[in-house]
């Protein structure tokens, strides 16, 4: 009679594609549950050992493949798992990664970014690119070192933008010459290294350079956590008390998106934003007007401090009183021009008062 291990290896070698896929769908479930904040050390000295550990392997996978180095009978037995091992921590990686850019997409701007990232950790799923050669996976490698990088440099320095965004592309490049040098000393074909390390490493870096330019990439660590539309706005305590008139059955709205202003009505706009501990930047609550014939037009442009720390995100709003009949929309962004969040709204203007106007309360 076969035993256990012998009957659920004949399962896995009949059932692989089911089974990889499962096991995968259920990493990528955990690795949302278990998610810690980005600036948890224990989180950033996993994420470097599981660099080093996939770089490694790529390192020496390359040195043997090639015959310039031969690995040791003592590690030879587990040198046969190495591209089991390899996807695994590769496909770990690049699932906390996507959920760290998924918390700070905003689904108008940067979803294109996160559906790429996410696309990625699928692929490094598929036996295709398991057995690929190795300028794809080192493609995928340089993708997790820099963004370790673009998430690391910005809780550092306590802000988002353009400078952590240059310092993280440097921080990558820096790396790639850093392992270049060391590859040169032992591989003396430098085609072999230009395409196997430099084009893959330089194309990844040109690629990110472009998703920055036309606001792509998630401004991470930031985040919106909650965004609504009031009829007002009072502070008491550590809290605040927003004010709207919305329905019980629009569910699916936050505050007031259907605004019926009333004379002397003003428009309160109320935002929730995480940061880490120690992170003081600003975010520009950017107002937009549809006009019927020229489309959306920018209206105002209000900056709002953002100080990390808190675990249900800072909290602030503003406060708009000029204003017509039609459609809106406020874009939370960062200072180099990022869209984190983003909320549509409509204001009908009536001339007459309403008496006694019932109006509900939110806490936060």
């Amino acid at each position: 009679m076969a035993s256990l291990k012998e009957r659920a290896l004949e399962y896995y070698e009949q059932n692989e594609a089911k089974v990889d896929i499962g096991f995968f769908l259920a990493g990528f479930v955990f690795d949302i549950f278990t998610l810690s904040d980005i600036d948890d050390p224990i989180s950033v000295a996993q994420q470097l050992v599981y660099l080093w550990i996939v770089g490694s392997i790529l390192y020496y996978d390359f040195l043997s493949s090639h015959g310039i180095v031969k690995v040791s009978s003592r590690f030879e037995k587990i040198w046969n798992y190495r591209q089991l091992i390899f996807h695994f921590l590769l496909g770990s990686l690049l699932s906390v990664y996507s959920l760290f850019f998924l918390k700070s997409a905003s689904v108008f701007s940067s979803i294109v970014f996160v559906i790429l990232m996410m696309g990625l950790m699928i692929a490094n799923e598929l036996k295709n690119v398991q057995k690929s050669e190795i300028n794809i996976k080192v493609g995928l490698y340089i993708i997790c070192v820099f963004s370790f990088f673009s998430m690391l440099v910005p809780v550092l320095l306590g802000f988002v933008g353009l400078i952590p965004f240059l310092l993280s592309i440097l921080a990558t490049g820096g790396f790639i010459w850093g392992v270049l040098r060391l590859l040169s000393k032992k591989v003396q074909d430098t085609r072999l290294l230009l395409r196997s390390l430099v084009a893959p490493g330089a194309g990844v870096l040109i690629i990110f350079v472009l998703f920055y330019l036309v606001g792509w990439i998630p401004p991470v660590p930031l985040s919106v956590q909650n965004m609504g539309v009031y009829h007002s706005i009072e502070k008491a305590g550590g809290s605040y008390i927003l004010t709207h008139e919305k329905p019980w059955w629009k569910f699916w709205q936050t505050g007031d998106q259907d605004f019926r202003a009333e004379p002397g009505d003003k428009i309160h706009f109320f935002g929730q934003i995480y940061s880490p501990a120690r992170f003081s930047d600003s975010v520009i609550l950017h107002f937009f007007y549809k006009d019927p014939r020229q489309g959306w037009m920018s209206t105002d442009r209000i900056p709002m401090s953002v100080s990390g720390g808190r675990e249900k995100g800072y909290r602030g709003y503003a406060t708009k009183q000029n204003y017509t009949d039609g459609e809106f929309r406020v874009s939370v962004e960062t200072t180099d021009g990022r869209e984190i969040g983003r909320i549509y709204f409509n204001v009908t203007k009536v001339n007459e008062t309403t008496p006694n106007r019932e109006f509900k309360k939110d806490i936060f």
